[in-house]
């Protein structure tokens, strides 16, 4: 490696002219070989010392590969300016990310152009003027990390919000009240709330939480989530004070394990309390209700509503009647009503029935049901009268997609967001008296025009015959010729959908004739459970061979070329596009994993969430977990020897989700294994974490890097450094 003082002097002087071919290599890593064997199974581990975090040596190893990925990037010519395009994009109007109802109030986000993140508004009515309540910004220390707003939850009659803010990307939650009609933050202050959930009691007064317990000295990253428990806070009293009201060891009517998750809800103006046993990410947990009023401590009577069998992945409760969305014996699920004076999931009554179309989401109201649904990849809402054979279909201003949907018992609508590859998000507000739905004007419409930019949807037939779908966002005027620079994504996991979207700093790439196509792979939710259980554990590989099939098919097609074919996934799309490089090499000229878990058999063991992702993937500590994970484990699979692509694997210092070390083997591996000649580049920001929390300066600066990564290694005349 070079000296880092050169290579900062040519990073900031423009005539350097030292070629980048020239450079030596990216930092030595040492080989370190650990030998494990389970179940009949050998693994060799060469970069196991990469996983302790806490070693000097690791984190200077860190740096060295961050300041070797920064100094190759930051010398792309076209770079300065493709950041500066980004920057004017994507503050080129002010987003509202996300709104909740208490009272009569409006609580949400908004972040102004030029604002890095976003604040906390209220409106004591649709009309009225906004008013700020929480910046973030005022947070930060001289010389510390950003602080961002991780939660928000206005108490039944609006008077208070409880919020959770953390530092550095980290999502490790401060839980925190303010007093809207005073006009400042009380003393009240949690900490540990990264899971925090405040939902208000009636007195507006007090709030249950879940609060993480304190670590034990020498416990290992994976206990900071085990064992936490939902307690009760009054306001005005310490914390010490709270009283434990669910938690392993608190109550044996709501039995739990030690990576269990409890939460408790309330419904605004419902006399019924519900607690909630999450099982790591899986979706369906154990219900259990309660009446409110005699919830005060661990001696509550709680009673079963659903288990972890009934399929039961979301509720409402309007009076005594308790709706659950299940897809027991319904793969795109059905809508079903409860008694909660008695409740019966095995004499359920059926509300909803499954459909072509998945039932996405659902909220009761004053007057009905909101129902949202997901129909050929398009959302769509359904009225629903209390008692009713059938639902009514909401008119929507344009075919696109609903990201967010809030309703409450308290009043009669429903609002929510819709959006599309190509039209900017909007807030709507449906009233039901006279059938209107109105733009709230909470945002306006992006300014950015994508009047030239199209989007196809299409089918493409994977190995095993399944259509799959995949959308291609372009240029009109783009000529299919098999030259255009093309990323093509894809996530897979959860049951989530990767539902179109708009993203106006996006078009700094299609704009240049750049390609944006997303694989809508099996493990998402585009067609109910059924596509998420053929993407999961067993059937994962399902995942990364309907990506390499989207892949293929832009290439018959004539979009692109191997040589212009780009994949990415993030987070648990980390497996997806880990494992497509690994299998087909050949097919991609870059890779880029973003935050991703490329070594799941490790992760699932001693990640610091890895108890809680067993369920999706595998528990590494029975036979067949172990065999799953490590047929999707890409660092596993990295061959000596191999031609890879060129790739940019990025990781968070404060990612509480996927362990940094995790980009930081695979990156290891892959720099001693390829025979390419490709750059394998580590991109670590050491105050980020998962990307939730991070500044928009910060998306930017990735985003910027990632493009001009791509324009660079795709050969595009104008990001090709002094000497290629």
């Amino acid at each position: 490696m070079r000296p880092r003082p050169i290579l900062i002097a040519c990073v900031i002087a423009p005539l350097c002219t030292t070629p980048m071919a020239a450079q030596a290599g990216p930092p030595a890593t040492s080989v370190k070989v650990v030998t494990d064997t389970g179940f009949g199974t050998t693994v060799s581990d060469p970069y196991r010392w990469l996983e302790n975090l806490q070693d000097s040596a690791v984190i200077r190893w860190l740096h060295a590969q961050n300041d070797y990925t920064a100094g190759l990037l930051s010398a792309i010519p076209g770079r300065a300016a493709l950041a500066a395009r980004i920057h004017e994009l994507s503050n080129a109007g002010p987003s509202v990310p996300s709104v909740q109802l208490g009272g009569a109030r409006l609580f949400y986000e908004k972040r102004l152009p030029g604002e890095d993140i976003p604040k906390l508004y209220v409106r004591d009515s649709l009309a009225a003027p906004e008013r700020l309540l929480i910046d973030p910004e005022k947070l930060r220390q001289p010389n510390g990390p950003h602080w961002a707003l991780d939660y928000f939850a206005p108490s039944w009659d609006g008077r208070y919000v409880a919020f959770g803010v953390s530092p550095g990307g980290s999502e490790s939650s401060i839980l925190r009240v303010y007093d809207v009609v005073a006009g400042k933050v009380l003393a009240d202050s949690i900490d540990r709330a990264q899971f925090g959930g405040p939902s208000w009691r009636p007195d507006g007064r007090s709030f249950f939480y879940n609060r993480l317990q304190k670590p034990a000295a020498g416990a290992s990253v994976a206990d900071r989530y085990r064992r936490s428990r939902v307690y009760l806070h009054v306001l005005g009293t310490p914390d010490s004070a709270d009283v434990a009201i669910l938690g392993l060891g608190v109550t044996a009517r709501v039995p739990l394990g030690e990576d269990d998750i409890p939460f408790l809800a309330t419904v605004p103006g419902e006399t019924w309390a519900f607690a909630v046993v999450a099982h790591g990410v899986q979706n369906e947990a154990d219900l259990f209700v309660a009446a409110l009023a005699q919830l005060k401590d661990s001696t509550t009577v709680w009673r079963p509503l659903a288990t972890v069998a009934d399929s039961v992945t979301s509720f409402d409760v309007h009076g005594d009647d308790v709706y659950l969305l299940s897809h027991d014996h319904a793969p795109r699920f059905k809508l079903v009503r409860v008694d909660a004076r008695a409740p019966d999931f095995r004499h359920a009554t059926l509300v909803v029935p499954e459909t072509e179309a998945v039932l996405r989401n659902f909220g009761a109201t004053k007057n009905g049901l909101y129902v949202q649904l997901l129909d050929g990849g398009l959302g769509r809402i359904e009225r629903w009268k209390y008692g009713s054979n059938a639902g009514e279909r909401v008119p929507l201003p344009f075919d696109g997609s609903i990201s967010s949907f809030a309703a409450t018992p308290r009043r009669d609508g429903v609002l929510f967001t819709l959006d599309s590859w190509t039209h900017s998000a909007l807030w709507y507000l449906l009233d039901p008296a006279s059938g209107k739905l109105t733009d709230t004007k909470l945002k306006p419409p992006s300014p950015v025009d994508f009047s030239a930019i199209a989007a196809d949807e299409v089918r493409v037939r994977a190995g095993d015959g399944t259509m799959v779908p995949l959308s291609i966002v372009h240029r009109r005027d783009l000529a299919r010729d098999g030259t255009n620079p093309t990323l093509l994504d894809g996530y897979g996991a959860y049951g989530i959908s990767y539902d179109p979207f708009f993203f106006a700093a996006n078009l700094a790439w299609l704009e240049r004739g750049g390609i944006y196509a997303v694989c809508h792979v099996r493990g998402g939710g585009e067609y109910g459970e059924t596509w998420h259980a053929a993407g999961r554990g067993a059937t994962k590989s399902n995942t990364w061979r309907d990506f390499i099939a989207c892949g293929e098919y832009l290439v018959r097609e004539q979009w692109t070329s191997p040589a212009r074919l780009a994949g990415t996934g993030t987070s648990a799309g980390g497996i997806e596009i880990g494992m497509a490089v690994v299998e087909r090499p050949d097919l991609f000229r870059i890779a880029v994993p973003r935050v991703g878990e490329t070594n799941p058999s490790r992760g699932m063991l001693v990640g610091v969430s890895g108890p809680a992702n067993r369920p999706e993937f595998g528990d590494p500590t029975t036979p067949d977990g172990l065999k799953n994970l490590l047929a999707m484990d890409a660092y596993q699979h990295v061959q000596a020897g191999t031609a890879y692509p060129a790739m940019l694997l990025t990781a968070g210092m404060n990612d509480p989700r996927v362990d940094t070390w995790a980009p930081a083997k695979m990156t290891a591996k892959l720099q001693a294994a390829t025979t390419s000649s490709r750059p394998i580049l580590l991109r670590v920001d050491f105050e980020a974490g998962h990307g939730m929390g991070s500044t928009v300066s910060q998306g930017e600066a990735e985003l910027a890097d990632i493009m001009a990564f791509l324009f660079w290694q795709f050969g595009v005349a104008g990001f090709q450094p002094s000497g290629h």
